[in-house]
């Protein structure tokens, strides 16, 4: 027995007439109604838009025979009401109305989106669940939701929960009991009053604290389920937002931390972020990808922003004259990048100019909703669809999008880009504009207070030009600080319990959340970062760069493979016993830019109690056998395969 969820709609025991099909696109249809949920006796509610079927499936009915009692003029009137707004609901989400139509296709915003679904189902397949979520209901028409569970402390669904990451919001149980809130700021760049207005709002509905993440970003934690909307409408009321930052969309767009200030650099990237992160945002077919998908701006800056790491990298190249192309500074573009899969984006031979950077993005990015596996989220990236169908074959797939051939230009037309400075996000230097200077400020693995974001912000206002600058290296810049106040400055810094100098362990020292905050995390990581400097900083004086990355789970957050020593966490057993406590495999030899390559694993199931006395064993093993005082830790590590790396390091003593 079927009976209306809205009894004050309908006579008692009124029974009705419902019949429910599958149309030619294989969504189920309803084609008569009289209530907006239908429940059984056991009043489980039944949606109305239910289960969807594979394309080409039979009209199947179920037919529910009337009782003869009459409905009243008001109920009538429900009930026509009730049947056109679904008619309209079906006729914009590209289903039609009345009989279904043949070869009836999805349109609007959503529509390429249903498509690759539907060519999913009708090839028998099926959607991964994520896929199902999206499908059954976007994330953006759900918000209503979202405030009813603020209203009452309510944790998500799991299905709610996926789409809540739409809104940058991400439910971080069982780590913790709340929400982790990720922003959208392109290019990473602030003005004081925002990090300010970030550092109140934390304030008042989160921890009282901020981590800056590996994409130039913020994240705010420990959100409880009350607190969720207000804190994202108050970030847009800073001029800010967390839309698209998680799940399956473009993420936070980054751009070289230095741009338009750097002394080398080709080009300033921040109108091309700006520029494609608002294309994003006011786009809504540019949402729902068939997983998360990364973009990067390198200016060819002192700051390395990591590009060649992104689905999409544009990397600033000066063309020379003579090769068929305009001299000049273009972007040269790889595609693909996922380092977590051991892969960096490859390269096209595809130069383009800076000007069509948007539009390249967004055919690729469209070629990629089109291709993308929607049925294994383990293969969904853009990696997977190259390594699937060809790189040529992709692009010229973005080439029919575009209409028109992209450029190409062989190795030889492009001058060589000048070289990264790794020490540059640490410490006072010289802008392109006399008399000024940034002075970047060490932050312990990210983390910031509240009252030091706003002593920050105080510091940006009155002694620098007002901005806030973000690093993928976990840190900030203060920009546009004048000769005279350099040192004002840095003590100001200083008397909130922060740095602008650390030894070369601390300045390259990166972790993700670990399981303190991420329930894919296998360790902690930041604490275990922690205890590794704090161990090895006394006992080994490094005179050269050096990176160490230690990330808690596959996804890689914190690059672990690109980097001089990365440390990805894992369980380690205890005995023949099924005990685990946390560790780490460590890796060595990674790098990025023009020493990009993935590390090779040196040791495998280290227990994080260990790791600080393997990484000081291994860094002395570097001091003791490197060929000269400039040979960097990545050279000596490059010169040595896993087993020998591991004998000189076993063989010097932990003190």
């Amino acid at each position: 027995m079927l009976q209306c969820s809205q009894p004050s709609q309908m006579p008692a025991g009124r029974m009705i007439k419902l019949d429910f099909g599958s149309d030619d696109a294989g969504r189920t249809t309803l084609e008569e109604g009289g209530c907006h949920t239908l429940s059984v006796r056991s009043h489980v509610p039944i949606p109305l838009r239910p289960p969807v079927v594979a394309a080409g499936a039979s009209l199947v009915a179920m037919k529910i025979d009337t009782l003869p009692v009459e409905f009243t003029e008001e109920q009538k009137r429900y009930l026509e009401g009730f049947t056109t707004g679904l008619q309209i609901s079906r006729i914009g989400r590209g289903l039609g109305g009345g009989q279904p139509k043949a070869n009836a296709e999805p349109v609007g915003p959503d529509a390429a989106h249903l498509k690759a679904q539907d060519k999913v189902l009708a090839s028998g397949r099926k959607l991964a669940d994520q896929e199902k979520f999206k499908r059954e209901e976007h994330p953006f028409d759900a918000y209503p939701r979202l405030k009813q569970q603020a209203l009452t402390n309510s944790p998500p669904s799991p299905a709610d929960n996926f789409r809540w990451r739409y809104h940058g919001l991400f439910y971080v149980a069982p780590a913790q009991d709340s929400y982790m809130c990720r922003l959208r700021i392109p290019n990473g760049v602030l003005k004081h009053w925002q990090f300010a207005g970030l550092a109140d709002l934390a304030e008042r509905f989160a921890g009282p604290y901020c981590h800056v993440t590996t994409r130039a970003n913020l994240q705010l934690r420990e959100i409880p389920p009350k607190h969720a909307v207000g804190l994202i409408e108050g970030i847009q009321d800073l001029g800010l937002c967390s839309r698209g930052s998680g799940a399956d969309n473009i993420r936070n767009v980054t751009g070289t931390p230095t741009a338009g200030i750097d002394p080398q650099e080709l080009i300033d990237t921040r109108a091309y972020a700006r520029e494609w992160h608002y294309h994003i945002l006011n786009d809504r077919s540019l949402y729902g990808l068939p997983r998360k998908f990364n973009v990067a701006f390198d200016g060819a800056g002192q700051i390395a922003v990591l590009e060649d790491t992104n689905d999409i990298a544009f990397a600033a190249v000066q063309v020379k004259e003579g090769f068929g192309a305009e001299p000049g500074v273009w972007f040269r573009l790889g595609i693909g990048g996922i380092t977590g899969h051991k892969n960096f984006a490859k390269p096209t031979g595809i130069i383009v100019k800076p000007a069509d950077a948007t539009r390249v993005a967004d055919a690729i990015v469209r070629a990629f909703i089109e291709t993308g596996d929607r049925t294994n989220r383990l293969k969904a990236r853009l990696k997977y669809v190259i390594d699937g169908i060809g790189i040529d074959k992709f692009l010229a797939l973005v080439e029919q999008k575009l209409g028109g051939a992209l450029t190409r230009v062989g190795a030889e037309a492009l001058a060589p880009p000048p070289a990264f400075d790794r020490t540059a996000h640490i410490g006072v230097h010289r802008q392109k504009q006399d008399g000024l200077n940034w002075i970047g400020v060490c932050l312990p693995l990210g983390k910031v207070s509240c009252e030091q974001m706003r002593s920050l912000a105080g510091i940006a206002a009155t002694l620098g030009d007002g901005e806030i600058r973000l690093t993928v290296w976990q840190n900030l810049l203060i920009s546009g600080v004048r000769d005279d106040d350099v040192e004002q400055a840095i003590a100001a810094i200083e008397a909130i319990g922060l740095s602008t100098k650390a030894s070369q362990i601390r300045a390259g020292l990166i972790a993700c959340t670990g399981n303190a905050g991420c329930k894919f995390a296998a360790s902690d990581t930041k604490r275990h970062a922690a205890a590794i400097a704090d161990w090895c900083e006394p006992r080994v004086e490094i005179d050269t760069p050096l990176n160490i990355h230690l990330t808690g789970c596959h996804h890689s957050c914190a690059q672990h493979y690109i980097s001089d020593i990365g440390l990805i966490a894992a369980k380690i057993p205890l005995g023949e016993a099924d005990d685990t406590v946390e560790g780490y495999h460590l890796f060595a030899g990674g790098g990025f830019g023009s020493n990009a390559d993935i590390g090779q694993q040196i040791y495998r199931d280290l227990t994080a109690e260990d790791a600080p006395k393997t990484v000081e064993r291994l860094l002395k093993a570097y001091l003791a056998h490197r060929t000269s005082g400039e040979e960097t830790f990545l050279s000596f590590a490059r010169r040595h395969d896993a087993e020998t790396l591991r004998k000189l390091a076993d063989a010097e003593a932990s003190t």
